[in-house]
């Protein structure tokens, strides 16, 4: 399994370079208001559709739930999506987006290239 930051069979250069946000960000998903079943399906699709276009990094706004009752549900669901069939095959790495992207609210995530 992948985990923010961590990535087996990713170069050292190239993570780092996913955690400082010097990837170009080509497309976004923003996941405020919607259910875990609606999210997970968005999510999905998403990648699938962004890896079939060639797209190599793309940010996943999760928020980051309301702070009274702790994390948010899609703030700790998302990476385990992204861990779970048929995600996995199409992800490389991921990890907490930089402030200006929104911070641990949002992911970097690094998709594989499509292999033709």
């Amino acid at each position: 399994d992948i985990d923010h930051g961590k990535a087996p069979g990713l170069d050292h250069r190239s993570a780092k370079r996913l955690k400082r946000g010097q990837i170009k960000i080509e497309d976004s998903l923003d996941l405020h208001g919607c259910n875990q079943h609606e999210a997970q399906s968005l999510l999905t699709s998403f990648i699938a559709s962004s890896q079939n276009a060639g797209k190599r990094c793309v940010l996943i706004i999760t928020g980051k739930g309301q702070i009274t009752k702790g994390s948010g549900v899609l703030r700790t669901n998302v990476p385990g999506w992204l861990n779970q069939s048929p995600n996995r095959a199409k992800v490389l790495s991921f990890t907490y987006a930089l402030p200006k992207d929104g911070g641990t609210g949002a992911l970097y995530v690094l998709l594989r290239r499509q292999r033709q």
